[in-house]
């Protein structure tokens, strides 16, 4: 097992990994409190399915298949998205860019008439803020109901990976993988996707903060063989080279939400507890987040009103004094019983 990895399993050589559980509960209520989250709740949403479709004729295949081999059939037939991590405005990446125009409330603009945008869950900018006059709804304590028009704009490249089942003269047979990169549009010709929608929005009444818009899609590909058939769709040249027919298949998920900030509480067992890797060099480490401050750690700073050092100061080594027979200036309420329980109030200072 590897010391520094979660693996499923002992194999050293294993290249997958399992999540760590961050979060336990041991079942017991007490241990559960009530805490106040600032996060944004999402008022109404709407989700979409849209699907486009590319074909491609007598698209060249790699690497080619060994001399002497034939292709029997087709084993598995794959699509993978093209990204390219070492730069993020490669045009060969496949790229969705979406669209939106919104009727019956507008967008917050500044001064060079450009979208507000504000930062969302995902750490960027990918929230506009909505306005809207919605006086008549709110008489009746409903939303306002807005209207958009969505068009999303393909662009990019994929990878579509051919598993081939070939056959020597032996008649030996063994799967040989054959990898194409296609395009499925151009920046200046791209695919375009176009839907309408209608979403709802809240009162704009007496409220910090504005409603905010936000959107995001993703991507998936299916491809397959023309006419389903080996033999029309793939040709194989004299020097090994495959050539194929295909339609690809684009299938994009978009949802649209407008979401308002926030205060909830909620319950929780605590914060997360992340297991450490130690460092035998190091006697102690710095915390990455403050303590989270309860009930129990306020008695316990206060100490207990009604402990007296010797020198007549109260129990929680303040240092605060108090005269003969009276209770320590804490400001804590109990029930002990004791005379000394009672909070003093101090006398204002131009009456001492």
């Amino acid at each position: 097992m590897s010391c520094f990895g979660n693996r499923p399993g002992p194999d050293l050589y294993e290249n997958c990994c399992n999540a760590g559980n961050l979060c336990k509960f041991n079942g017991k209520l007490d241990d559960v409190v009530s805490t106040p989250i600032y996060v944004q709740s999402v008022y109404d949403a709407v989700l979409f399915n849209l699907q486009g479709m590319k074909t491609v004729q007598n698209q060249m295949f790699t690497p080619n298949i060994p001399c002497g081999h034939s292709i029997s059939r087709v084993v598995d037939i794959r699509c993978k998205r093209f990204f390219n991590p070492c730069n993020v405005d490669d045009p060969r990446n496949l790229t969705l860019d979406v669209d939106t125009s919104i009727s019956g409330a507008t967008f917050l603009q500044n001064k060079q008439g450009h979208p507000v945008e504000v930062v969302g869950p995902d750490g960027t900018l990918s929230e506009k803020i909505l306005f809207a006059d919605t006086k008549e709804c709110d008489d009746k304590c409903m939303g306002t109901p807005i209207f958009g028009t969505q068009n999303v704009s393909i662009t990019g490249n994929v990878l579509v990976y051919i598993d081939l089942l070939l056959c020597d003269r032996c008649n030996n047979e063994r799967v040989f993988t054959v990898c194409a990169e296609v395009n499925v549009a151009t920046s200046s010709r791209p695919l375009v996707l176009t839907n309408f929608f209608e979403i709802c929005m809240p009162s704009a009444l007496d409220t910090a903060f504005l409603p905010r818009f936000t959107e995001f899609t993703n991507l998936a590909c299916e491809t397959r063989l023309a006419t389903n058939n080996c033999g029309r769709d793939l040709r194989v040249g004299p020097e090994g080279e495959v050539c194929g027919n295909l339609i690809i298949a684009l299938c994009v998920s978009a949802e649209k939400k407008v979401v308002v900030p926030v205060q909830l509480c909620v319950l929780s067992t605590g914060f997360a507890e992340i297991p450490t890797q130690s460092n035998p060099i190091c006697t102690g480490f710095p915390t990455l987040f403050p303590n989270r401050i309860g009930e129990a750690d306020t008695l316990e700073n206060c100490g207990d009103p009604c402990e007296r050092d010797p020198r007549g100061q109260s129990g929680n080594g303040s240092g605060a004094r108090t005269s003969i027979g009276e209770g320590p200036d804490c400001g804590c309420d109990c029930d002990c019983g004791c005379n000394e329980c009672t909070p003093q109030r101090p006398e204002p200072r131009n009456r001492r």
